[in-house]
């Protein structure tokens, strides 16, 4: 039965997110409850943002700390914040290679839009001002923001927005991705498993030609790590499982593991495009953002952590296969497809497990990095249960 609390939302808020049947009050590791005390089994994380769980006690005790002492200052002032977490970042990027930098915004769109300007700027700067399109692939999502709805292909997003920023273009194909870069090109943009299409792995070698194809060519590669960073597939970054060395990184959701914060991470040649006056964010990198963000890197990044995500992920794709039809994904990130996937997230949630709608016939699984084994266990007899009735 709905509350005033559901009547009263109809009335004061914008209804661009449809009806919602819960209200959700509490939460405890992997585990919500709405506001008639029900327990929900969390498998949506918020979208892939609440890695570490809910009320987890290391980032309540940062947030404690951090809200007594300092929230914000703007980046008219040096953050100590920051430099932690970019020399963290930088890092975990480098692994070998080529020098990174890094800025902090608030969200993956945010973090999508600046690496945007920073390739056109980078090519500018270098003497290559024609070089300004972007090629996104098929079935990409990259935000919605005007520019980063520019190079995502969902028709439904774009309806009535159009014109879309001029020169970036989202491939019909994979293969055509390849294809359309050229010597006008500033930087193509990919996620690695794109989330929003059904929690779907990029191909291997084609990732690898395009990133190829793009350093022949000049052009530089953007990963969008804003779904698949912070250890979502069983690495720090998902482009890790595919050899990959981007150019430009960006990231957020579970950077702050609910607290607003993105990241753009660059190539320090890349980096240094953008030129004091260029770029900025009033509240990206702020103090309180900050102070969170590191706790999440310290212990996400940890090798133990990382493995233990890749070990309950296989345990997960295991029961998954063994229930559902193509099972796509990578550490506890996956897909598999249903009849009719929002009547089978309706049903999952009567029975207390929370799920996302990735497509009509698709169900997204992005559970809280913290789960374990029983966790799993408990999702198997939930989804029996509804196989059964």
């Amino acid at each position: 039965m709905k509350t005033a609390l559901f009547e009263l939302a109809d009335q004061v808020l914008f209804q661009n997110y449809g009806k919602r049947d819960l209200a959700l009050v509490r939460g405890e590791g992997v585990y919500l409850y709405d506001d008639q005390g029900k327990r929900y089994l969390d498998f949506t994380a918020g979208i892939a943002v609440c890695n570490l769980g809910h009320a987890h006690p290391g980032v309540t005790d940062v947030i404690e700390r951090q809200a007594r002492q300092l929230l914000h200052v703007s980046n008219l002032f040096l953050i100590e914040g920051q430099v932690a977490l970019a020399e963290k970042l930088t890092q975990l990027a480098q692994r070998g290679g080529e020098a990174y930098r890094a800025m902090f915004v608030n969200t993956g769109t945010e973090a999508n839009e600046g690496a945007l300007k920073l390739a056109r700027r980078y090519q500018y700067v270098n003497g290559h001002a024609e070089k300004t399109r972007v090629v996104a692939l098929p079935n990409s999502f990259h935000g919605r923001t005007m520019g980063s709805l520019s190079v995502t292909s969902n028709p439904k997003y774009r309806e009535g927005m159009t014109p879309l920023v001029p020169g970036f273009e989202v491939a019909e194909t994979y293969e055509q991705a390849v294809e359309m870069l050229d010597d006008r090109t500033a930087a193509c943009i990919v996620e690695v498993v794109q989330g929003e299409a059904g929690v779907r792995p990029v191909d291997e070698d084609l990732l690898r030609r395009l990133a190829a194809r793009a350093k022949e060519l000049g052009a530089l590669l953007i990963v969008d790590e804003v779904q698949t960073g912070v250890g979502r597939t069983g690495r720090f970054f998902g482009y890790e499982h595919f050899g990959l060395s981007p150019d430009i990184i960006t990231m957020a959701k579970g950077l702050g593991n609910g607290i607003p914060v993105g990241a753009i991470l660059a190539k320090q040649k890349v980096a240094d495009a953008f030129t004091p006056g260029l770029h900025g964010s009033t509240f990206g990198g702020n103090p309180f953002a900050m102070a969170v963000a590191n706790y999440v890197v310290e212990v996400v990044r940890d090798p133990g952590f990382l493995e233990r995500v890749r070990q309950v992920g296989e345990a997960l794709r295991t029961v998954l296969e063994a229930h559902f039809e193509r099972v796509t994904g990578l550490g506890l990130m996956w897909g598999f497809d249903v009849e009719d996937a929002a009547s089978w997230r309706k049903r999952a949630a009567e029975r207390g497990l929370l799920v996302t709608v990735c497509g009509p016939k698709r169900i997204r699984l992005v559970p809280p990095l913290i789960l374990e084994e029983a966790h799993v266990q408990e999702f198997e007899a939930i989804v029996t249960q509804m196989s059964r009735a």
